[in-house]
């Protein structure tokens, strides 16, 4: 008896052991919506330098119910739960939106979902957990967003599908009015923090901690986090965010072209109202009777109103997007940076050489750079050509890209000391100048995604062990910042030390990655001085 006792006993310990040990992939994983079951992610190395065997991924699970007719221009709505173990081996649909259908992507309004990618042993493990948010025009399927190779630093990774453009983004006074609260719009940023929601009750199954969760994205991906860090509907879902493509000043004019501009309430409701009339209904209810198919049309139309000199250094912004709303956005920029963020916590910001104005395929003529920015900078153009002065086509281009590149460096910069009047957590600026092989684009908008989500693998150019080598790093980087909000500590990096990024402070420095590491001056001093003093003219933000 005592014998079958001991055996016994020990048959459990042996039992609870395999079960602690067994890869997540092997096991089915319970959510508050069903069981699912992922799948063992890398086969062999795919040139990482951490072990990557143990990587499990569950892709397209489902955080919230279907979208379409009377769910759409909601808050996304719980989901039916479901009984048998639903098999995540593949990306669910992208969300409606032109751009992918061109693509080849699949569309379904049944779009939100989310893709884990976890190297946890167990459900005990409790790892820092990253979520992910693309640009506009994207879907968390494709390749460039894979998170295996930055799972293998011990950080479940997930990325989720956001509705966007009129079907994330419309208002109209109809919606307004059922709201309860007079505004509408939003719905796409809406749909993050549902996500981050999802992720707080059901990640700690997949390996993750519910209270460590980082935020992060690039384009409107980094406006969609900077949102969370603004909007009171967040705070205390996350502990830090990353923003590529990101911040820039409250005073910097390119705000109206880029990622993380806004619509006022009135201008966004007029927007919505045409919208239905272009759909030949006058109202809410009926443009909610329509096909997905039939309301693509115009949905992600652009906004032309900008200036053509304001257009050149930008681009035009979606018509249907983040709505200044008082509710999930609740102040401009500006404002809540004097009153400070809802969630004062750590961040990384940063741009690329060849992004926001800036091109290796820049070709005006001589007189077309002095009209340009003479018009652009008024008073100021004096002072302007005698810092960035041409006397041919080839230096007014060069003089061209050298403006834009120092005004996004400046840009974050002065963000970061209106950043820190309120609030207390370390603000961490980069500048990414490596272009990557196989293309002639330079160092372009979303080159870096490749190298700090870890996942070369994924994208086929001719890559190079310094290739290799600066996803190690950058990555790592990364993955630190998840587990320490410090990109200097959490030992993800395994080869040596990783060169020191310094908090931004009132020196005026930023972290040069890609080509070189070390921080640098953000501009020459009479630069940062011009760009300073024509901010100051702007209308903010």
């Amino acid at each position: 008896m005592l014998l079958s006792a001991r055996f016994s006993a020990t048959s459990a310990i042996l039992f609870l052991q395999q079960t602690v040990s067994a890869a997540l992939y092997n096991q089915v994983v319970s959510t508050e919506y069903g069981p699912v079951q992922g799948f063992q992610y890398f086969n062999n190395s795919a040139n990482l330098s951490n072990p990557s065997g143990n990587v499990a991924a569950f892709l397209g699970v489902p955080y919230a119910a279907d979208t379409s007719y009377e769910n759409r221009w909601r808050e996304a709505q719980p989901r039916e739960p479901w009984n048998d173990t639903l098999h995540a081996i593949a990306f669910g649909p992208a969300c409606p939106i032109a751009s992918q259908a061109q693509a080849g992507f699949t569309l379904s309004e049944d779009c939100l979902s989310v893709n884990i990618w976890t190297n946890a042993k167990s459900s005990a493990d409790r790892l820092p957990v990253f979520l992910w948010s693309y640009g506009s025009g994207e879907t968390s399927g494709e390749a460039l967003y894979d998170g295996g190779g930055l799972a293998t630093q011990d950080v479940v990774v997930v990325t989720y599908n956001y509705r966007d453009a009129a079907f994330g983004f419309l208002a109209h006074p109809d919606l307004s009015a059922e709201s309860g609260r007079n505004t509408s719009g939003n719905y796409g940023i809406m749909d993050m923090f549902t996500a981050l929601r999802w992720i707080k009750s059901n990640i700690a199954n997949f390996g993750g901690d519910p209270d460590h969760i980082v935020i992060g994205g690039q384009s409107f991906g980094s406006a969609q986090v900077y949102h969370a860090v603004n909007s009171p509907l967040a705070k205390g879902l996350f502990k830090g965010m990353i923003a590529e493509s990101g911040i820039r000043d409250p005073y910097d004019y390119m705000l109206a072209g880029l990622a993380d501009s806004y619509s006022t309430l009135d201008v966004a409701l007029k927007r919505g109202v045409n919208y239905t009339k272009n759909h030949n209904v006058s109202s809410i209810a009926e443009l909610r009777a329509l096909s997905m198919e039939s309301l693509l049309s115009g949905s992600d139309d652009r906004d032309y109103s900008l200036s053509n000199v304001t257009a050149l250094w930008t681009m035009n912004p979606p018509l249907y997007k983040t709505v200044l709303d008082g509710y999930v956005v609740p102040s401009t920029y500006l404002k809540t940076l004097e009153t400070g963020p809802a969630s004062d916590v750590p961040m990384i910001t940063g741009n690329n050489r060849d992004e926001s104005g800036a091109s290796t395929g820049t070709s005006y003529t001589l007189s077309q750079y002095y009209l340009y920015n003479s018009l652009k900078y008024g008073n100021l153009s004096s002072r302007y050509f005698s810092l960035y002065p041409a006397h041919n086509s080839s230096q007014g281009n060069r003089a061209w890209n050298a403006a834009a590149r120092d005004t996004s460096l400046v840009s974050s910069w002065l963000f970061s000391q209106k950043w820190y009047k309120k609030a207390t957590s370390p603000f961490y600026t980069y500048y990414w100048d490596y272009a990557p092989p196989g293309q002639s684009q330079g160092a372009y908008h979303m080159a870096e995604i490749n190298y700090v989500l870890n996942n070369l693998y994924k994208t086929d150019r001719p890559w190079t062990a310094y290739d290799y080598w600066l996803a190690d790093v950058m990555s790592s980087y990364w993955a630190n910042f998840i587990k320490t909000l410090d990109p200097n500590t959490g030992g993800s990096y395994r080869n040596g030390s990783l060169p020191t990024w310094a908090p931004t402070d009132a020196r005026q420095e930023v972290m040069h990655t890609g080509t070189q590491f070390g921080n640098v001056p953000i501009a020459q001093p009479a630069q940062v001085d011009l760009i300073s003093d024509w901010f100051a003219t702007q209308p903010p933000y």
